[in-house]
């Protein structure tokens, strides 16, 4: 099995070789945090040399190029929304649970004081609809 796979397979713990992680120890945040980290690994195997583009990264994995290029591109967002992100608690059923495809507006905007503004309010209406709180950190 591929690094990539192994990677893209749920239970992976952000910061342990994959094949280490037991059951019991993985991480088991919201899938756009597994995401986050996903992505923040193969940035760390391209600039390793493991993965010279999207297509090569998506090689060896089950998911195509165009995914990869979306999971990438979470990369793109400003540092503390990346962060508060990867810090979500677990959706607990009663939240809206937040996906990839939800923030591709966010990413598509290079301005960082633009996508945290957008990222705000994108949690306030989620945190309308459901009555749960989870805005990011401004301290």
């Amino acid at each position: 099995m591929s690094r990539l796979t192994d990677l893209l397979r749920d239970g992976w713990e952000p910061g342990a070789p994959p094949s280490s992680v037991e059951p019991s120890q993985a991480f088991t945040g919201p899938r756009i945090s597994r995401l986050t980290a996903l992505a923040i690994r193969m940035r760390e195997l391209a600039d390793q040399g493991e993965g010279a583009d999207h297509a090569e990264l998506a090689r060896p994995a089950p998911v195509s190029r165009a995914h990869i290029t979306q999971i990438i591109n979470l990369l793109l967002l400003a540092p503390d929304v990346q962060e508060a992100i990867l810090f979500m608690p677990r959706t607990d059923g009663r939240r809206v649970p937040i996906r990839e495809r939800h923030i591709r507006p966010i990413f598509a905007v290079f301005d960082w004081r633009k996508q945290r503004r957008m990222w705000d309010e994108m949690l306030g209406s989620r945190e309308s609809e459901t009555g749960n709180p989870t805005r990011r950190s401004t301290d």
